[in-house]
Formats: structure tokens, sequence, C-alpha cells
């Protein structure tokens, strides 16, 4: 059993893989800012916790990571302003980074995007230019820690159901339903050999355990 703490605890691939977790064992706490969620991320079999990550300095992150084996970031801004999206997508996440270090956190899972690379290609002047922009810094930051990281960057997310199957480094736009992702999530906390590498997917036809080991 491990003990697994989910940042964007409430969002649509969290609320998938949280059950996915508790199912096979682990203890899982879920982190999420509206109380009103509660109940429902209680439903998945974690334990909620309510905090809020834009808020929380690197000392009480600390406090709140202590004691867990891997933290999975799935949090985000949702789209909003620039300024939010800096501040949740890279400003919060990187804190949690530096707060894994300092706590003894071994592992940590960062659900990125399938595009997230310097040469992303988004213009400036894109309204979508704030995310890649706060992700890549994101993801550079946590590849340079001594933690056991790995970036997933799926594809575009879909609603479609569980296939179980997936393809990496695909082509094109990677489309993927959020049920595999949340697959994809479990099984690299199970799997060693995830660590400190950046894993692009998308849907595909070879089970997500073998496609994880390739």
């Amino acid at each position: 059993m491990s003990r697994i703490l989910v940042f964007g605890g409430h969002g649509k691939v969290a609320l998938l893989l949280e059950p996915l977790l508790a199912e096979r064992g682990d203890d899982v706490t879920a982190v999420i800012r509206n109380a009103d969620h509660s109940e429902e991320v209680a439903a998945t079999g974690a334990t909620p916790k309510v905090a809020d990550v834009e808020q929380l300095d690197v000392d009480a992150l600390v406090e709140l990571l202590a004691g867990y084996d891997a933290v999975v970031w799935s949090a985000g801004a949702g789209g909003g302003t620039a300024e939010r999206t800096y501040a949740v997508d890279r400003d919060a996440a990187i804190r949690t980074m530096d707060a894994a270090v300092r706590a003894g956190v071994p592992r940590y899972v960062m659900v990125s995007w399938i595009g997230s690379s310097p040469d992303h290609g988004v213009d400036p002047d894109n309204s979508f230019y704030a995310y890649a922009d706060a992700k890549l810094a994101a993801d550079e930051h946590l590849r340079a820690t001594d933690l056991q990281w790995t970036v997933l960057g799926p594809g575009t997310l879909t609603l479609d159901a569980p296939t179980g199957a997936i393809t990496t480094s695909p082509e094109g736009s990677g489309d993927v339903s959020r049920a595999d992702v949340a697959a994809v999530i479990a099984q690299v906390l199970a799997d060693d050999s995830t660590a400190r590498r950046t894993i692009r997917f998308g849907a595909g036809e070879t089970p997500i355990a073998d496609a994880l080991r390739a």
C-alpha cells in the first residue's frame, strides 16, 4: 500500500484515478479547494482534504505532504486569466515540487500535455500561450529536481470510454480518453521504470502496462 496525495482531486481525471488507486489498496488523499466537493470525492474511496494550493506557501505544503509516498499533480487553473494560469499551473505546482523534496516524498507524477516542450509553437498572442508556457516551466523545474519524477503528456482529452490501451509518442493531437489517462497515472505509480521519464501518449492498441515499459 502506498500513501498518495492527489492535487486537483475533484478534476475529471482525478475522479477517475482515485477509485483505481483505492480499489488496489492505496491510501489516497485528494486535495480540493471547495468543501462542497468532499462527498463526491469521498465516494471514490479517497479522503478529501480541503486546501487552496494557490494560497499555500512551501512551508505549509511541506506540512501537508509529510508522510506521503507519492504526489500526483492533476490540478490546473482550467483556463481563465493568464495571471491565474501562471499562479496555479506554474507557481503553485513548483511550490509542491519544492515541498515534496523537503518533505522527503520520493515520487512525483506531473500530468502535463502532449505539446509541452520548448518548441511548442504556441504564439505569445494566443490565449493558450500562458498555459503552454506555465506547464513547460513547471515540467522543467520538476525534471531538475532529485525526485523520482514522471512527466505525462497526454494528447487531447476526451470523454470516451476507457480502452486500456495507448500508444506513446503519437502523431497529431494524440486524442485519448480521460479514463485511460487515469489508468496511465495509476500504472506509472506502480512501475518504477517510469521514473525520470517524460511520456507523451494518446489512444492506441498497446496495453498500458506494456506501452509504459517500452
